[in-house]
Protein backbone atom coordinates (compact mmCIF):
# COMPACT_ATOMS: atom_id res chain seq x y z
CA UNK A 1 0.00 0.00 0.00
CA UNK A 2 1.40 3.38 -1.00
CA UNK A 3 2.40 5.97 1.54
CA UNK A 4 -0.58 8.23 0.85
CA UNK A 5 -3.23 5.58 0.25
CA UNK A 6 -5.93 5.28 2.93
CA UNK A 7 -5.90 2.10 5.03
CA UNK A 8 -7.96 -0.76 3.67
CA UNK A 9 -9.53 -3.75 5.37
CA UNK A 10 -6.90 -6.46 6.02
CA UNK A 11 -4.21 -4.12 4.59
CA UNK A 12 -4.48 -5.91 1.25
CA UNK A 13 -2.08 -5.11 -1.59
CA UNK A 14 -3.37 -3.03 -4.54
CA UNK A 15 -3.90 -6.07 -6.77
CA UNK A 16 -6.36 -7.50 -4.21
CA UNK A 17 -8.09 -4.28 -3.18
CA UNK A 18 -8.99 -2.34 -6.32
CA UNK A 19 -12.69 -1.73 -6.86
CA UNK A 20 -12.93 -3.38 -10.27
CA UNK A 21 -11.07 -6.52 -9.19
CA UNK A 22 -12.79 -7.02 -5.82
CA UNK A 23 -15.82 -9.17 -5.07
CA UNK A 24 -16.37 -7.43 -1.72
CA UNK A 25 -16.75 -3.73 -1.02
CA UNK A 26 -16.46 -2.33 2.51
CA UNK A 27 -18.27 0.90 3.40
CA UNK A 28 -17.36 2.49 6.77
CA UNK A 29 -20.24 4.50 8.26
CA UNK A 30 -19.02 6.11 11.51
CA UNK A 31 -22.46 7.40 12.45
CA UNK A 32 -23.46 7.94 16.08
CA UNK A 33 -26.32 10.15 17.22
CA UNK A 34 -28.79 8.19 19.37
CA UNK A 35 -26.63 6.05 21.67
CA UNK A 36 -28.25 5.99 25.09
CA UNK A 37 -25.67 4.57 27.51
CA UNK A 38 -22.00 4.16 26.58
CA UNK A 39 -20.89 6.02 23.46
CA UNK A 40 -18.00 5.73 21.06
CA UNK A 41 -19.48 3.74 18.17
CA UNK A 42 -18.40 6.42 15.71
CA UNK A 43 -14.86 5.15 16.28
CA UNK A 44 -15.82 1.56 15.46
CA UNK A 45 -15.13 1.48 11.71
CA UNK A 46 -11.66 3.01 12.00
CA UNK A 47 -10.71 0.68 14.87
CA UNK A 48 -11.89 -2.36 12.92
CA UNK A 49 -9.90 -1.41 9.83
CA UNK A 50 -6.79 -0.68 11.87
CA UNK A 51 -7.05 -3.96 13.78
CA UNK A 52 -7.70 -5.90 10.58
CA UNK A 53 -4.15 -5.18 9.41
CA UNK A 54 -3.01 -7.68 12.09
CA UNK A 55 -5.41 -10.47 11.06
CA UNK A 56 -3.68 -13.32 9.24
CA UNK A 57 -4.97 -13.74 5.70
CA UNK A 58 -4.47 -17.52 5.83
CA UNK A 59 -7.46 -19.37 7.25
CA UNK A 60 -6.96 -23.03 8.16
CA UNK A 61 -10.67 -23.74 7.76
CA UNK A 62 -10.40 -22.82 4.08
CA UNK A 63 -6.82 -23.94 3.49
CA UNK A 64 -5.96 -20.70 1.69
CA UNK A 65 -5.86 -16.92 1.98
CA UNK A 66 -9.49 -16.36 0.95
CA UNK A 67 -9.31 -12.57 0.64
CA UNK A 68 -6.65 -12.80 -2.06
CA UNK A 69 -8.93 -14.95 -4.21
CA UNK A 70 -11.90 -12.59 -4.30
CA UNK A 71 -10.52 -9.20 -3.20
CA UNK A 72 -11.82 -6.51 -0.85
CA UNK A 73 -12.14 -2.85 -1.78
CA UNK A 74 -12.43 -0.42 1.13
CA UNK A 75 -14.19 2.87 0.49
CA UNK A 76 -13.56 6.10 2.43
CA UNK A 77 -15.91 6.66 5.39
CA UNK A 78 -19.35 7.81 4.24
CA UNK A 79 -19.68 11.54 4.99
CA UNK A 80 -22.97 12.27 6.76
CA UNK A 81 -23.65 16.00 7.08
CA UNK A 82 -27.16 15.65 8.46
CA UNK A 83 -29.30 17.10 11.21
CA UNK A 84 -31.61 14.17 11.95
CA UNK A 85 -31.30 10.38 12.23
CA UNK A 86 -33.92 10.03 9.48
CA UNK A 87 -31.77 12.06 7.09
CA UNK A 88 -28.76 9.91 7.96
CA UNK A 89 -30.74 6.76 7.20
CA UNK A 90 -31.75 8.22 3.82
CA UNK A 91 -28.13 8.99 2.89
CA UNK A 92 -26.93 5.55 3.98
CA UNK A 93 -29.73 3.93 1.96
CA UNK A 94 -28.74 5.85 -1.17
CA UNK A 95 -25.08 4.85 -0.85
CA UNK A 96 -25.88 1.18 -0.18
CA UNK A 97 -28.36 0.96 -3.06
CA UNK A 98 -25.71 2.22 -5.47
CA UNK A 99 -23.14 -0.28 -4.21
CA UNK A 100 -25.55 -3.23 -4.09
CA UNK A 101 -26.45 -2.64 -7.74
CA UNK A 102 -22.85 -3.51 -8.69
CA UNK A 103 -23.38 -7.12 -7.68
CA UNK A 104 -20.51 -7.06 -5.18
CA UNK A 105 -20.95 -8.22 -1.59
CA UNK A 106 -21.57 -5.04 0.39
CA UNK A 107 -20.18 -4.99 3.93
CA UNK A 108 -21.01 -1.94 6.07
CA UNK A 109 -19.05 -1.08 9.21
CA UNK A 110 -20.95 1.01 11.79
CA UNK A 111 -21.51 3.10 13.82
CA UNK A 112 -24.63 2.63 15.88
CA UNK A 113 -27.38 0.19 14.94
CA UNK A 114 -29.48 2.88 13.26
CA UNK A 115 -27.01 2.43 10.37
CA UNK A 116 -28.64 -0.93 9.65
CA UNK A 117 -31.98 0.68 8.83
CA UNK A 118 -30.30 2.61 6.03
CA UNK A 119 -28.48 -0.52 4.86
CA UNK A 120 -31.73 -2.51 4.77
CA UNK A 121 -33.60 0.20 2.88
CA UNK A 122 -30.80 0.55 0.35
CA UNK A 123 -30.69 -3.20 -0.22
CA UNK A 124 -34.45 -3.37 -0.61
CA UNK A 125 -34.36 -0.54 -3.15
CA UNK A 126 -31.65 -2.22 -5.22
CA UNK A 127 -32.29 -5.94 -4.77
CA UNK A 128 -35.89 -6.45 -3.67
CA UNK A 129 -37.26 -8.56 -0.82
CA UNK A 130 -35.16 -10.42 1.73
CA UNK A 131 -35.18 -11.88 5.23
CA UNK A 132 -33.09 -10.16 7.90
CA UNK A 133 -31.03 -12.19 10.37
CA UNK A 134 -30.01 -10.16 13.41
CA UNK A 135 -27.39 -11.27 15.93
CA UNK A 136 -27.86 -8.99 18.92
CA UNK A 137 -28.17 -8.75 22.69
CA UNK A 138 -31.13 -6.38 22.36
CA UNK A 139 -34.42 -6.76 20.51
CA UNK A 140 -34.30 -3.17 19.13
CA UNK A 141 -38.05 -3.36 18.52
CA UNK A 142 -39.23 -0.15 20.14
CA UNK A 143 -41.41 1.93 17.84
CA UNK A 144 -39.78 5.11 19.16
CA UNK A 145 -37.12 5.87 21.74
CA UNK A 146 -36.00 9.17 23.24
CA UNK A 147 -38.10 11.11 20.77
CA UNK A 148 -37.19 9.42 17.49
CA UNK A 149 -38.33 6.33 15.56
CA UNK A 150 -34.78 6.18 14.19
CA UNK A 151 -33.02 5.43 17.48
CA UNK A 152 -30.63 2.50 17.67
CA UNK A 153 -33.28 0.95 19.94
CA UNK A 154 -35.75 0.95 17.02
CA UNK A 155 -33.52 -0.55 14.33
CA UNK A 156 -35.18 -3.94 14.06
CA UNK A 157 -38.67 -2.42 14.29
CA UNK A 158 -37.96 -0.27 11.24
CA UNK A 159 -36.48 -3.24 9.38
CA UNK A 160 -39.64 -5.30 10.04
CA UNK A 161 -41.42 -2.75 7.83
CA UNK A 162 -39.44 -4.21 4.91
CA UNK A 163 -39.75 -7.90 5.70
CA UNK A 164 -39.44 -10.60 8.37
CA UNK A 165 -36.63 -10.64 10.92
CA UNK A 166 -34.98 -13.58 12.68
CA UNK A 167 -33.17 -12.63 15.89
CA UNK A 168 -30.46 -14.66 17.66
CA UNK A 169 -28.85 -14.05 21.04
CA UNK A 170 -31.45 -11.66 22.45
CA UNK A 171 -31.28 -11.29 26.22
CA UNK A 172 -32.67 -7.80 26.86
CA UNK A 173 -36.01 -6.24 25.90
CA UNK A 174 -38.67 -4.04 27.43
CA UNK A 175 -42.36 -4.77 27.89
CA UNK A 176 -43.44 -3.02 24.68
CA UNK A 177 -41.00 -5.17 22.70
CA UNK A 178 -42.25 -8.34 24.38
CA UNK A 179 -45.81 -7.33 23.49
CA UNK A 180 -44.79 -6.64 19.87
CA UNK A 181 -43.19 -10.08 19.61
CA UNK A 182 -46.30 -11.77 20.97
CA UNK A 183 -48.55 -9.86 18.57
CA UNK A 184 -46.40 -10.35 15.46
CA UNK A 185 -45.04 -13.92 15.41
CA UNK A 186 -44.97 -13.91 11.60
CA UNK A 187 -42.79 -10.79 11.46
CA UNK A 188 -40.16 -11.67 14.06
CA UNK A 189 -38.75 -15.04 15.11
CA UNK A 190 -36.53 -14.95 18.20
CA UNK A 191 -33.97 -17.43 19.46
CA UNK A 192 -33.28 -16.05 22.94
CA UNK A 193 -29.78 -16.51 24.35
CA UNK A 194 -30.92 -18.48 27.39
CA UNK A 195 -33.16 -20.74 25.29
CA UNK A 196 -30.40 -21.73 22.87
CA UNK A 197 -28.25 -22.79 25.82
CA UNK A 198 -30.90 -25.34 26.81
CA UNK A 199 -32.18 -26.44 23.41
CA UNK A 200 -29.86 -28.60 21.32
CA UNK A 201 -32.25 -28.49 18.37
CA UNK A 202 -32.56 -24.75 17.99
CA UNK A 203 -29.99 -24.48 15.17
CA UNK A 204 -31.94 -26.95 13.03
CA UNK A 205 -35.07 -24.83 13.45
CA UNK A 206 -33.08 -21.71 12.56
CA UNK A 207 -31.84 -23.41 9.38
CA UNK A 208 -35.41 -24.40 8.50
CA UNK A 209 -36.41 -20.74 8.86
CA UNK A 210 -33.69 -19.37 6.58
CA UNK A 211 -33.23 -22.22 4.10
CA UNK A 212 -33.28 -20.99 0.51
CA UNK A 213 -33.90 -17.37 1.51
CA UNK A 214 -32.10 -14.20 0.49
CA UNK A 215 -30.73 -12.69 3.70
CA UNK A 216 -29.44 -9.39 5.00
CA UNK A 217 -27.27 -10.20 8.01
CA UNK A 218 -26.84 -7.55 10.71
CA UNK A 219 -24.22 -8.26 13.35
CA UNK A 220 -24.57 -6.12 16.44
CA UNK A 221 -21.27 -6.94 18.11
CA UNK A 222 -22.92 -6.95 21.56
CA UNK A 223 -24.47 -10.27 20.56
CA UNK A 224 -21.15 -11.71 21.74
CA UNK A 225 -20.55 -12.05 25.45
CA UNK A 226 -18.87 -9.09 27.21
CA UNK A 227 -16.03 -11.42 28.18
CA UNK A 228 -15.14 -11.37 24.48
CA UNK A 229 -16.47 -7.94 23.44
CA UNK A 230 -16.63 -5.50 26.37
CA UNK A 231 -16.24 -2.59 23.95
CA UNK A 232 -19.87 -1.82 23.25
CA UNK A 233 -22.36 0.73 24.50
CA UNK A 234 -24.70 -1.60 26.39
CA UNK A 235 -22.97 -4.90 27.21
CA UNK A 236 -25.26 -7.70 28.36
CA UNK A 237 -24.10 -10.86 30.19
CA UNK A 238 -24.88 -14.29 28.79
CA UNK A 239 -23.92 -13.67 25.18
CA UNK A 240 -22.69 -15.78 22.29
CA UNK A 241 -19.18 -17.23 22.35
CA UNK A 242 -16.67 -17.31 19.48
CA UNK A 243 -17.07 -20.83 18.10
CA UNK A 244 -20.81 -20.77 18.75
CA UNK A 245 -21.06 -17.61 16.64
CA UNK A 246 -19.05 -19.16 13.82
CA UNK A 247 -21.34 -22.21 13.87
CA UNK A 248 -24.35 -19.93 13.41
CA UNK A 249 -22.72 -18.02 10.56
CA UNK A 250 -21.57 -21.23 8.88
CA UNK A 251 -25.08 -22.69 9.04
CA UNK A 252 -26.63 -19.49 7.72
CA UNK A 253 -24.30 -19.13 4.76
CA UNK A 254 -24.53 -22.81 3.83
CA UNK A 255 -28.31 -22.75 3.63
CA UNK A 256 -29.19 -19.17 2.65
CA UNK A 257 -27.91 -16.53 0.23
CA UNK A 258 -26.49 -13.62 2.22
CA UNK A 259 -26.84 -10.58 -0.06
CA UNK A 260 -25.03 -8.17 2.29
CA UNK A 261 -24.07 -7.77 5.92
CA UNK A 262 -23.11 -5.12 8.41
CA UNK A 263 -21.32 -5.03 11.76
CA UNK A 264 -22.30 -2.32 14.22
CA UNK A 265 -21.97 -1.06 17.79
CA UNK A 266 -18.27 -1.57 18.45
CA UNK A 267 -17.26 1.25 20.81
CA UNK A 268 -13.47 0.97 21.09
CA UNK A 269 -11.83 1.28 24.50
CA UNK A 270 -8.41 2.97 24.26
CA UNK A 271 -5.61 0.53 24.97
CA UNK A 272 -7.87 -2.54 24.77
CA UNK A 273 -7.11 -4.08 21.39
CA UNK A 274 -8.64 -7.55 21.69
CA UNK A 275 -12.27 -6.57 20.96
CA UNK A 276 -11.25 -4.56 17.87
CA UNK A 277 -9.18 -7.47 16.58
CA UNK A 278 -11.91 -10.01 17.37
CA UNK A 279 -14.48 -7.91 15.50
CA UNK A 280 -12.18 -7.58 12.50
CA UNK A 281 -11.54 -11.33 12.44
CA UNK A 282 -15.27 -12.06 12.74
CA UNK A 283 -15.96 -9.83 9.76
CA UNK A 284 -13.28 -11.60 7.71
CA UNK A 285 -14.70 -15.01 8.65
CA UNK A 286 -18.19 -13.87 7.67
CA UNK A 287 -16.95 -12.55 4.34
CA UNK A 288 -15.21 -15.86 3.71
CA UNK A 289 -18.32 -17.90 4.48
CA UNK A 290 -20.46 -15.76 2.18
CA UNK A 291 -17.94 -15.70 -0.66
CA UNK A 292 -17.43 -19.49 -0.44
CA UNK A 293 -21.04 -19.84 -1.57
CA UNK A 294 -20.69 -17.14 -4.23
CA UNK A 295 -17.33 -18.29 -5.60
CA UNK A 296 -16.79 -21.95 -4.69
CA UNK A 297 -13.29 -23.29 -5.20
Amino acid sequence: MGEHEPPNFLALPPEASGFAESGVVVLPVPYEATTSYGGGTQGGPEAIIQASSQVELYDREFGEEPALRWGIHTLPPLPLDVETPEAAVDEIAAAVAELAATGKLVVVLGGEHTVSVGVARGLHRALGDFLTVQLDAHADLRDSYEGTPYSHACAARRITELGPVVQIGIRSLDVSEAEFLEAHPDQVTVFFADDIRRDAGWLDRFVDRVRGRRVFLTLDIDALDPSIIPSTGTPEPGGLLWYETLEILRALTEHAEVIAFDCVELAPIPGLHAPDFTTAKLIYKTMSYVMRRRLPV
